[in-house]
């Protein structure tokens, strides 16, 4: 086994999947994501990571209208783990949020409504979250290309590393949102959906004229990638945080859950977002010489 480049070690795609494992994009031909349709309420179709059903209790209430302002979130420096023992960092909200967007456009539901059904949603009996492995949770975990290893026991030991941070990953992001993010990290998450849900429409058109042509053809294949555009362009748009700081998280977000040359696609694609918004919220010359003769 000396000089093996091992596969195995390739974190290509992440434990987002199982959030979609037993949900046939076949039978769900009207995907909320085929960039031209809306989110429309639909009956939830039951999401399972590994032992465990996800979305399967009726809500009993709703979360608080979010009273967080975009000052909060910018530019603020947040431990990873709170008081409470709870994820509490921005970048823990916008992985919620996307874990949610992305069920969603796959069951062709509201994001809201299946946040909240999610956060409401009954624990099953017996079930017990070890929170020891939010400390073990690296946010920041992007695979990388193959490994070369010199040795047999070195690549078991990489392979052992990869599963335990999957497993890990799974057990995270599949646990009771309660359980698992701050009060303040569950009002953004909520935020941002509201946000995305709210510029929706408008930005399917955007969408569709800055994302590559292979892209379009095949929406279906790129839900993953939308789901980051939609809410990357939404949080820039509604909650105004700066567009570096987006731009950087939508970037890692696709390192993590993305495959191939999706981070620098979506990287361009944003920078495109932001170029059009800037030059439309520019007044142009002529707007400036109609802007002087009306005010003399």
């Amino acid at each position: 086994m000396e000089g093996t480049i091992s596969p195995l070690c390739i974190r290509s795609s992440s434990s987002l999947c199982h959030f979609s494992s037993n949900v046939s994009l076949d039978s769900h031909r009207s995907l909320g994501f085929t960039l031209v349709d809306s989110l429309r309420p639909t009956n939830l179709v039951s999401l399972r990571t590994g032992n465990r059903q996800l979305f399967i209790a009726p809500a009993r209430g709703a979360l608080r209208t979010p009273t967080l302002t975009a000052e909060e979130v910018k530019d603020v420096p947040m431990p990873k783990i709170d008081k409470s023992g709870r994820l509490s960092s921005p970048r823990a909200a916008r992985e919620l949020a996307l874990v949610t967007l992305y069920a969603a456009c796959l069951e062709g539901s509201d994001p809201i409504r299946l946040f909240e059904k999610r956060i409401n949603a009954r624990r099953e009996p017996g079930y017990e979250f070890d929170k020891s492995s939010l400390l073990e949770y690296n946010h920041m975990s992007f695979g990388g290309p193959p490994v070369k290893t010199e040795t047999s026991e070195e690549e078991d030991e990489l392979v052992r590393h990869d599963e335990n941070e999957s497993k890990i990953e799974a057990e995270v992001l599949s646990a009771p949102p309660k359980l698992v993010y701050s009060k303040l990290v569950l009002r953004f998450a909520k935020k941002l959906l509201a946000a995305v849900a709210d510029k929706w429409d408008s930005h399917v058109v955007i969408i569709e004229k800055i994302s590559p042509p292979d892209w379009k053809s095949a929406p279906a294949g790129r839900i993953l990638e939308f789901s980051i555009l939609h809410l990357a362009m939404s949080e820039m748009a509604v909650l105004e945080t700066r567009h570096p700081i987006v731009i950087n998280e939508a970037v890692d977000l696709a390192k993590r859950f993305c495959d191939g040359s999706a981070p620098r696609i979506i990287n361009g694609c944003l920078r495109t977002f932001v170029k059009d918004r800037s030059a439309a919220a520019t007044p142009t010359p002529q707007a400036l010489k109609l802007k002087q003769e009306v005010s003399v």
